[in-house]
């Protein structure tokens, strides 16, 4: 096949995305890499006076991305399920608080919001780190599907319970952890709940999808308050979010060997799975930029959707402007969560 041939096929295969965000999702240069990790974004950096707010912060790459932060000098507060162990783990972090709250709750998540916003005049950095991936088939709530109810629902209300807080920063950015799961699926916009055919990988592929869709809205809605919202995939990590899957699985699928040690190739150190996160947080290449899947510490390309996972970018209905405005608006509906206005 000619190559202008093969480039005129994999355009049109993303033909569904606006030209305004195929050509916004370009590599920027980045100084930094897939193999750069947290010491390495934040070195240098004078974070004091400003308050983070990062879920998941006590375990895996939310751990890393705590201690870097407060490392840098900013206030974290660290929204926890457990919020016993989240305060014995982070006891030698100076500067952080922990916050009882559980996602898969939208009654905690606003209890938790209440209580942020009782203590705090502006949130200048939003870290949606925590995460579920391949449970077996649970529901919350009013039926919700598990993995799209923690993974996506219960951040969506924590953003827009903040949002008044996000605002009040006047630069404020917002990171959303998706992953390249998202090239999974789709949003079944025909069955997001699975009432029928539960399948733990599409489930967790659609939450993905959902994490980078809902960073293309917010971005949208929040531009004009500063808000600028991103969604990153951190990389091939072994942390907890591996809990639900047995060893056998894990050895399968080439991950680990019989001892739980880490023998795939391309997979990061917790470390180095937290730097494109923090990267968003505070690299200034992104000044004025928003709404994008970000990947090894700089802006994913589009790719095609023959395109292995393993090979890195963003699929096209991962960043549509049009699928994100929808989601919101089924987000809203669902939870009842506050409306942002423009």
């Amino acid at each position: 096949m000619p190559p202008s041939l093969g480039l005129d096929l994999d355009l049109a295969l993303v033909s569904n995305v606006s030209d305004m965000t195929i050509i916004d999702q370009q590599p920027l240069g980045s100084l930094f890499s897939g193999t750069s990790t947290a010491e390495d974004v934040v070195a240098g950096l004078d974070l004091s006076g400003a308050t983070a707010i990062v879920t998941g912060g006590y375990s895996g790459l939310g751990l890393e991305t705590t201690r870097s932060l407060a490392a840098a000098g900013a206030r974290v507060m660290v929204p926890a399920r457990r919020p016993g162990p989240a305060r014995a783990v982070l006891a030698d972090v100076e500067g952080c608080d922990v916050i009882p709250m559980d996602l898969a709750d939208l009654h905690s998540v606003r209890a938790a919001t209440a209580q942020i916003s009782d203590s705090l005049d502006k949130l200048d950095l939003l870290m949606a780190v925590a995460g579920v991936m391949a449970t077996p088939e649970w529901r919350v709530g009013p039926g919700w599907e598990g993995q799209l109810a923690v993974n996506h629902f219960g951040h969506f209300t924590l953003a827009c319970e903040l949002y008044p807080l996000l605002a009040a920063a006047g630069g404020a950015r917002v990171v959303v952890n998706s992953s390249a799961g998202h090239t999974l699926t789709d949003i079944r916009w025909h069955d997001p709940h699975f009432r029928t055919g539960y399948d733990k990988w599409l489930a967790y592929g659609q939450a993905k999808t959902a994490n980078a869709l809902f960073a293309v809205q917010l971005d949208a809605i929040g531009r004009n308050d500063g808000v600028r919202t991103f969604a990153v995939h951190p990389g091939k990590i072994i942390t907890r979010l591996q809990r639900e899957m047995t060893l056998q699985e894990q050895i399968d699928r080439g991950w680990v060997d019989g001892h739980g040690t880490v023998i795939g190739a391309g997979f990061k150190t917790p470390s180095q799975g937290a730097a494109t996160g923090l990267w968003a947080a505070t690299s200034p290449l992104l000044d004025g930029r928003g709404g994008l899947y970000l990947e090894d510490c700089d802006v994913a390309g589009v790719t095609a959707p023959a395109a292995h996972m393993d090979d890195g970018g963003v699929r096209a209905y991962a960043v549509d402007p049009g699928a994100a405005a929808r989601l919101w608006e089924l987000s809203v509906a669902a939870t009842g969560a506050t409306p942002i206005t423009r």
